[in-house]
């Protein structure tokens, strides 16, 4: 029986209603969801509760691992996927199937496409009060510095600008949860990965939007060719590059296509201080620094590791899905 993903049933019973065609399920496979059978081809199962813009990088990524892993077609089954995104997988070759009877398979000559059947509501998922704005900004400070987990409830007030009633409550939750153990003498954070994981996509979803500025591009191409010294020039203020130039800076994997930028300032400054212009469409992203500045301070001019790695995995792009395992495994090994 699958654990807590039974949904992979009702999903594949609605295909094989809607389009006609048999499909079976192996479930005892050790190491896998599940497999699903279709005309003889076999494809192997990544399940998901949902997916949507806030988690389409992980499933992504996951779907890359399992593909070099098994050398077998891969379908996402789910309770519920972004209409959005449905359409992005269909471009992008990727086979889904979801409760609603909504999917799309495509392998040589077999090709299933099924859409309009009446999808079900979003899943409200990290509505817990640890996966809020407040929570978010807590956990960010216990991963991105175990010492953290360490210091009073009022310290950890202050260096995450959150009420002191807000760090007990959601410490007491991470710990009825699983992802802190208590003793005597000190607090331990267990599960991290999986902690990750969440923080990561309650992150996209709750907090990151409401950090995001203005979207600009470098008013002369040949800046663009010269990014590394944009925040050299003499300013005040803090700029810290996130993303892909995050990426290049702290693995030199990458060459920058899209750029992340996090200030303290307005994006007007950094409109006359870079000769930037706004452009709904720009590569030039402008975030707001919410983290204490001060305790994160580098001479790379780069954001800390765990928002470098978040942004790169939230594009989606295989490079830079790369490029942020190699931040988590260099930057980042306290959270193996």
């Amino acid at each position: 029986m699958y654990r807590n993903n039974d949904y992979i049933y009702d999903a594949v019973a609605q295909l094989d209603d809607l389009s006609g065609i048999p499909i079976t399920i192996e479930s005892g496979r050790k190491g896998y969801d599940a497999i699903l059978t279709i005309n003889k081809v076999q494809f192997v199962v990544i399940s998901k509760a949902e997916v949507r813009a806030a988690n389409k990088g992980l499933v992504y990524a996951h779907i890359k691992e399992t593909s070099e892993k098994t050398q077998r077609p891969i379908v996402v089954v789910a309770k519920f996927i972004a209409s959005d995104i449905a359409k992005e997988f269909r471009e992008k070759g990727t086979n889904y199937i979801d409760v609603a009877g909504n999917g799309y398979i495509k392998n040589d000559n077999l090709v299933i496409f099924i859409t309009g059947q009446r999808p079900q509501t979003a899943l409200k998922t990290n509505q817990a009060r640890a996966f809020q704005e407040a929570g978010i900004k807590l956990i960010f400070n216990l991963l991105s510095d175990p010492k953290n987990l360490t210091v009073s409830y009022r310290e950890l007030a202050e260096k995450t600008g959150i009420a002191i009633g807000s760090v007990s409550n959601v410490m007491k939750e991470l710990e009825s949860s699983g992802f802190i153990l208590k003793t005597n003498s000190k607090r331990v954070l267990k599960n991290k990965p999986e902690l990750l994981k969440r923080w990561l996509l309650a992150y996209n979803d709750v907090l990151r939007p409401r950090l995001v500025k203005r979207r600009m591009r470098f008013a002369e191409k040949t800046q663009y060719m010269k990014w590394k010294s944009v925040l050299r020039i003499s300013h005040e203020g803090n700029f810290l590059w996130s993303g892909e130039p995050a990426g290049a800076i702290l693995t030199n994997y990458l060459k920058p296509a899209a750029f992340t930028l996090y200030t303290d300032k307005n994006w007007q400054e950094c409109a006359k201080l870079f000769n930037m212009i706004p452009d709904e469409n720009g590569d030039i992203e402008i975030m707001t620094i919410f983290w204490d500045i001060e305790n994160y301070k580098n001479d790379k001019q780069t954001v800390p590791p765990i928002i470098a790695y978040t942004d790169l995995i939230n594009t989606g792009l295989d490079r830079n899905i790369e490029t942020a395992n190699l931040i988590l495994e260099n930057e980042l090994p306290n959270i193996k």
